[in-house]
């Protein structure tokens, strides 16, 4: 193998996400990489201002995985939290790298502060259902309004007016160099990130083995355990779509154990019923398990 065809969406988050695939792997395996850019059918929805979330997560990723089969690319990189827990069979999916801060970014519009400061009926843009739902749960006051669009067209939209603040993934603005734009980065207890928040996901064709050895040398253990816990209460509870949804693991005060602490929750449409589960474990997988076993007892399915 000579080189690394990386396929990768044209947004620029999603460039700027492979060019870190694609200068780790440079590094590890002194590789030239080039990036083979590619139109989803959720870039196309997204365009045309319809709403993603219809089409469900394979929106964003069918058009990589094509690349993969027809061997125009060897590996696809994804937002991992954009990825459905259950792959087409035939592909192979690793974490990559260290896990960006997971957490949501509020953004005001003038002046600074946090989530507690907003005026009352302050209009706050999100177009993400577990964002809307959590944060009716916490300010009930607050104009929640849908905003799609990449990065660059949410905050111009606040800028211009029609909002007073947005909501938007840390690592999305910190990959992006725009750090300093994020007003309050929101606890991670508090208004709970979507599961996979923060981690970057490389896809393969399965027996494409060379392909899996260079992955495996970029994968960062501690960040695969606790995607993989996090993902593992997605698929147990079947909550990949548009549901509001949230999940984060991490590890717990004592480092030496090797123990995971991981925080879910679920809500209502409206955010008025809220069911949240924590459970600490070594074993990731039986950790996500347990997560959705004991909000299924708490009455899951009776939300939607």
């Amino acid at each position: 193998m000579d080189r690394i065809r990386i396929a990768t969406r044209r947004s620029a988050l999603a460039m700027a996400q492979a060019n870190l695939v694609a200068k780790r792997l440079r590094t590890l395996w002194h590789l030239p990489c080039d990036l083979v850019p590619l139109d989803t059918r959720g870039d196309r929805q997204r365009r045309s201002g319809a709403d993603v979330t219809v089409g469900g997560k394979g929106s964003f990723t069918e058009a990589l995985e094509e690349a993969l089969l027809a061997d125009r690319a060897d590996i696809g990189v994804h937002s991992m939290k954009d990825v459905p827990v259950t792959l087409p069979d035939g592909f192979a999916l690793h974490t990559f790298g260290q896990r960006a801060d997971p957490r949501d970014a509020l953004i005001v519009r003038q002046g600074s502060g946090g989530l507690a400061t907003l005026p009352v009926a302050a209009r706050v843009g999100t177009s993400s259902a577990r964002r809307r739902a959590l944060l009716a749960n916490l300010r009930a006051d607050l104009q929640v309004t849908p905003l799609r669009g990449n990065v660059d067209t949410r905050l111009r939209r606040l800028q211009e007016g029609e909002f007073d603040a947005v909501l938007l993934a840390c690592a999305g603005l910190d990959r992006l160099h725009l750090s300093a734009r994020i007003d309050q980065r929101l606890d991670a207890d508090v208004l709970v990130p979507a599961p996979s928040q923060g981690a970057l996901a490389v896809e393969c064709v399965a027996d494409r083995e060379d392909v899996r050895s260079l992955i495996a040398a970029g994968m960062d253990a501690e960040v695969e355990r606790q995607v993989s816990a996090e993902r593992e209460v997605v698929r147990c509870l079947d909550a990949d779509c548009a549901a509001p949804f949230a999940a984060h693991c991490a590890p717990t005060k004592h480092p030496e154990s090797h123990s995971l602490r991981l925080l879910a929750v679920a809500t209502d449409a409206a955010g008025e019923r809220l069911l949240r589960v924590e459970t600490t474990g070594n074993d990731p997988i039986a950790l996500g398990a347990d997560a959705a076993a004991r909000l299924t007892a708490l009455g899951f399915q009776s939300l939607s």
